[in-house]
């Protein structure tokens, strides 16, 4: 338990770190090793989180959670005629693909912060 709440606390300590420098936190500080398990351990897992969010709300009508299969669900409630449940479907597609642009930000943050932080000790 206790690991886990070092190891959020690491994460949360890197994404502080990419945050403005205008929102008035002083910045934090990692040890050696907490630096290098943020950029060894935590950053890749972070990094191909969001590829793999970003590569099932890309995909067909097949990958299961996709945008797309949520549409083609949504047509067939509404070809039953079972039409709040298509609405409900047609809602979550929308929210899902709005959440596009905040995993390609996410993952530019987290691309940079990696190419500014931890390419130094190698």
């Amino acid at each position: 338990m206790l690991k886990h709440t070092i190891a959020a606390g690491l994460v949360a300590a890197g994404l502080v770190a990419l945050a403005p420098a205008a929102s008035g936190q002083a910045p934090i500080t990692l040890s050696p090793e907490e630096s290098r398990t943020l950029c060894a351990d935590w950053l890749p897992k972070l990094t191909q989180r969001t590829t793999n969010l970003t590569e099932r709300i890309n995909g067909g009508p097949e990958v299961r959670g996709s945008v797309a299969n949520l549409k083609a669900r949504a047509e067939g409630q509404r070809k039953k005629g079972h039409n709040d449940a298509a609405d409900r479907l047609q809602k979550r597609a929308d929210k899902r693909n709005a959440r596009l642009p905040e995993l390609t930000t996410a993952k530019q943050k987290l691309d940079a912060f990696a190419n500014a932080h931890c390419k130094a000790g190698k």
